[in-house]
């Protein structure tokens, strides 16, 4: 594998970032997560409209992003495959240790990796723990990952892959990677970015290409949803078929099916589509 560091393509054994740079030692960083299918990575426009706006709230400076798409396309056309996930890195640099953030530049990390499609549908769990809609970096995709982490790894406990959010004020968040939609008396509602959930792509290109509704949801409605489904790169529309152990119906439900099925055609159709 090849990887794409310090300004060029290196060998994965060869490839060095310092054991100071501020990614490493405080989590002073952003990322983002591209499908690419055949070396062709899906909506990066919107990444790294994405990538941009998460380095202002961290207050990095400006990714090159003419860098960024070389560093992606030399990753891709290095490493053949035919579906990978694409990783952008992008951190605060070589810093001294504490918060304090050093002056010698960012670091840029490119990599991929193969992955394989994901099953139609999953189980989730909740968690006791909440998002913080108020947070410093709500809202951005940072490499402060910790509590995904945990979050994640309880999933995994109860045999399931992802697990669920409330925020501070009980209201139903998102997931440690992924969107989160249900369907009330037949309509297709996710919460609202108000929420502290992350802006996710899949998810809004979700609500652009099904006319979903953005609401504020009380976290007990995971209980009454006729459907709920997630949505992220990888997973692209996933339908939740348990939720804590909970049978939720035998497979998608019709309103999955159909925005699996819409979002599957408008992708292949488009993929690079850009923000409305």
């Amino acid at each position: 594998m090849k990887v794409w560091v310090g300004g060029g393509l290196s060998e994965l054994e060869n490839a060095r970032v310092s054991v100071l740079d501020h990614g490493m030692t405080v989590g002073d960083g952003i990322f983002e997560t591209v499908k690419a299918v055949h070396g062709r990575p899906f909506a990066l426009t919107r990444h790294l409209e994405r990538l941009t706006r998460s380095a202002e709230g961290l207050g990095l400076p400006e990714p090159d992003l003419d860098e960024v798409r070389r560093a992606c396309a030399a990753v891709l056309a290095a490493n053949p495959m035919p579906l990978g996930r694409l990783r952008i890195t992008y951190t605060g640099g070589l810093s001294p240790l504490g918060s304090d953030r050093g002056a010698d530049g960012p670091t840029l990390i490119v990599a991929v990796g193969e992955t394989a499609r994901r099953p139609d549908t999953t189980s989730v769990v909740t968690v006791p723990w909440t998002r913080n809609e108020r947070g410093a970096l709500t809202g951005l995709k940072t490499t402060s990952y910790a509590e995904n982490v945990v979050a994640l790894a309880r999933a995994h406990q109860h045999g399931a892959s992802e697990a669920l959010f409330a925020n501070t004020v009980g209201q139903l968040c998102e997931g440690t990677g992924s969107n989160v939609f249900v369907v009330l008396d037949g309509e297709l509602h996710t919460p609202t970015l108000a929420s502290g959930c992350l802006a996710g792509i899949t998810r809004a290109l979700t609500v652009e290409w099904t006319g979903a509704k953005e609401t504020d949801l009380p976290f007990e409605v995971l209980d009454s949803a006729e459907e709920i489904f997630l949505t992220s790169t990888l997973r692209d529309v996933q339908a939740v078929v348990r939720l804590d152990g909970r049978g939720i119906g035998e497979g998608p439900g019709p309103v999955t099916t159909k925005a699996m099925r819409v979002f599957e055609e408008r992708s292949a159709a488009d993929p690079n589509p850009k923000s409305v």
